[in-house]
């Protein structure tokens, strides 16, 4: 018989008599952000008329606060003890009470201030590197949060669930990049997926947070949205806007139709997005669809592909064939690069994910005006995280989420040490990713500050 040991006497003595060391150094990349783009300074000039006279913190520095510590990975306002605990890094961070006064004094009247100022400060990272490239790709869709207790306008969902159903707004970063986030409004979980009305607020919003320069029509642009967009009020105002669609189209009998009567030599096969054909898919244009009530050049595409094990079919999909279609006025010839890039819209649900891994998932507040400030400070979160990795990493660092990026490069410690009017930070030299650490705070530290 095998008797293991537990190596009792290889176990390290723990003590809690250090000193100089500072945990979350990473963390300060996205703090440093957030200064030198010019968004604490424009938080600040938004929530000045309501600071109290002999308040010891700006309210702008508090706000920053909460969204770098969401993208830290806290959930809760208490969850800025960890910032607090590094004076030496972030120094006097605000109390729980205080930052609660704070957020609750943000809802709603200056709500918009703090858009302004990240849409501000968005302009100045994209004129210093960090803008993303080729066509600007607007994706649009909608989220389940749940809520675990009574606040306000919580209500049950389609889904059966209960709690709240926030629309949002990203824009697709490409192949070098992950999604940034341009807009969210909170809603009821009793709302529809489908609501016009809020995807047209949500774009009005979305579009304001595009710099200026980047809006022009000579500037391409492009929506995608599954079949909850599928409204002409919100096609009208893309193509007002002058921005293209890609929008899924839901299959009604009429549509079913179209796809029936397609010639087995009208499909062709689909591709990846690496380029190379699709093993069991295909797509077509239904060229026999009446859409005259879209705007002129609108086309329907669909895709046919063998079902997963596990899918629901529509009783007409007798073959086995799952269809999905979309409607585009795009007007490039190869309808299968169309499709892939329809397709590719899948990217914002990993914005939502990361968005839920950076505090979504935890509404804090009763109140539902504290909550979508809350969901603002989210999206800043993932600006910040966005921005600092399109400024200041490269490779496939570029494309981490914050599981990763608070294992490798935020939650890193560091030995404090002060020579003369100076403090360096060291960080240990045989942490793996210590040299992407130093290489990014040099990187950040070369950008222009905002002005």
């Amino acid at each position: 018989m095998v008797k293991y040991s537990s190596s009792s006497s290889r176990r390290p003595v723990v003590t809690a008599d250090g000193d100089g060391i500072a945990n979350h150094v990473g963390t300060l990349l996205l703090a440093e952000v957030a200064d030198r783009t010019g968004l604490t300074d424009g938080f600040s000039r938004a929530l000045r008329p309501g600071r109290q006279r002999r308040s010891a913190h700006d309210p702008g520095v508090v706000a920053r606060d909460v969204a770098v510590m969401l993208a830290d990975g806290g959930d809760c306002v208490s969850d800025l003890a960890a910032l607090r605990g590094q004076q030496a890094l972030f120094g006097k961070v605000a109390s729980n009470a205080t930052a609660w006064r704070v957020l609750g004094q943000l809802a709603p009247e200056r709500l918009a201030g703090l858009r302004a100022a990240r849409a501000q400060a968005r302009e100045h990272v994209w004129e210093v590197g960090g803008a993303p490239k080729g066509t600007l790709i607007l994706d649009f869709a909608s989220a389940l949060v749940d809520a675990h207790s009574e606040k306000e306008r919580a209500a049950g969902t389609y889904k059966g669930g209960f709690g709240f159903h926030p629309l949002v707004c990203y824009l697709d970063g490409g192949s070098d990049r992950g999604p940034e986030p341009l807009a969210g409004m909170l809603r009821p979980g009793s709302a529809s997926p489908d609501d016009a009305a809020d995807h047209l607020a949500l774009l009005e919003e979305a579009v304001a947070q595009i710099p200026a320069s980047w809006r022009g029509r000579e500037r391409p642009k492009l929506a995608r949205s599954d079949s909850a967009a599928a409204s002409h009020d919100f096609v009208d105002a893309l193509r007002d806007r002058g921005i293209e669609f890609s929008i899924g189209l839901p299959i009604r009998s009429w549509v079913r139709q179209a796809i029936l009567d397609m010639p087995k030599s009208a499909w062709i096969p689909a591709l990846t997005q690496d380029g190379d054909e699709r093993e069991g898919a295909e797509v077509c244009e239904l060229h026999t669809l009446d859409l005259s009530g879209w705007p002129t050049g609108t086309r329907a595409i669909c895709r046919r592909e063998r079902a997963h094990p596990g899918a629901q079919l529509r009783l007409w999909e007798d073959e086995g064939l799952r269809h999905q279609v979309f409607i585009t006025d795009q007007q490039d010839a190869d309808i299968a690069v169309l499709e892939v890039r329809h397709r590719c819209r899948a990217h914002v649900e990993d914005g939502i994910r990361c968005a839920k891994d950076t505090g979504l998932t935890n509404l804090p507040s009763a109140a539902f005006a504290f909550n979508q400030v809350w969901l603002d400070l989210v999206l800043t979160a993932q600006c910040l995280t966005a921005w600092m990795q399109a400024l200041c990493l490269r490779g496939q660092a570029r494309r981490w989420e914050p599981k990763r990026l608070r294992h490798r490069l935020f939650h890193t410690a560091a030995r404090v040490v002060r020579t003369g009017r100076r403090v360096i930070l060291r960080l240990q030299q045989s942490w793996p990713w210590a040299t992407d650490l130093a290489r990014a705070f040099t990187r950040l530290r070369t950008v222009p500050q905002a002005p």
